[in-house]
């Protein structure tokens, strides 16, 4: 029995994760151009995240994820200053993309499958790509609700 193709038309999930990843790396950086440097400290709600702290927060799970289940670095959490410049985070969140991509094309197929303990219970490598891609798509939603909050329109989306 054939396997059945996991994301795109690829059969291999590492390849169709990695292919994904890219467009999903410039539909954000998109959202990051369009949205005007002296609205990155904009929230809707006081107990939301302004715009820039959404963008770091996503750098921060890109890199703990990638870092912890696709290398043998360990991984330094460090505190993301609230302060960078639009420049600055936009180069921190494609050097972000393209680590997590290095790393996971680096990754063994065959150890997708492997379980690995997971603050929310045993998971395999292959659901840690699946919550990589949902966490950057969860909060890429939240900044498109920011730009049209703003009134800015929203770049056209990005999907395979």
């Amino acid at each position: 029995m054939a396997a059945l193709p996991v994301m795109g038309q690829q059969s291999n999930p590492k390849e169709a994760f990695l292919e994904k990843w890219e467009h999903s790396k410039a539909y954000l950086l998109e959202i990051i151009e369009v949205m005007p440097s002296e609205h990155f400290d904009f929230k809707p709600t006081e107990r939301e995240m302004s715009f820039s702290e959404q963008l770091l927060h996503i750098k921060g799970n890109m890199d703990w994820l990638s870092t912890t289940y696709f290398s043998s670095e360990p991984f330094d959490k460090k505190k993301n200053d609230a302060s960078y410049t639009k420049e600055e985070i936009k180069r921190l969140i494609e050097t972000a993309f393209d680590q997590t991509s290095q790393k996971v094309a680096a990754t063994n197929d065959a150890s997708l499958a492997e379980t690995v303990e997971f603050f929310a219970g045993p998971k395999s490598r292959l659901q840690i790509l699946y919550l990589l891609m949902d966490h950057v798509t969860h909060h890429r939603g939240q900044l498109i609700v920011y730009l049209n909050l703003k009134g800015i329109e929203p770049p056209r989306y990005v999907g395979w």
